[in-house]
């Protein structure tokens, strides 16, 4: 991957982590820095290897994609 590619998914997973709950935050950080559970999410991101990033962003955008899903159904009642 090069560095322009890394740049974009390690920025966008920051942008997306940080519309994630506190324990969805902890999950992602017991699966890609389990070692220090205590690190920065920005840190976490920033030290990940390049080979888990388009899987972590797959799933990070998924959990987005729920809560905005749930708030879409919430405000249109079918």
């Amino acid at each position: 991957m090069n560095k322009t590619l890394i740049e974009f998914a390690k920025n966008n997973l920051k942008e997306n982590l940080a519309r994630c709950t506190e324990a969805e935050q902890h999950r992602f950080k017991q699966m890609y820095s389990h070692k220090n559970l205590e690190a920065n999410i920005n840190d976490v991101v920033d030290n990940m290897p390049e080979d888990r990033l388009d899987w972590a962003m797959q799933q990070v955008q998924r959990s987005v994609d729920k809560k905005l899903y749930a708030a879409i159904d919430h405000h249109n009642p079918t």
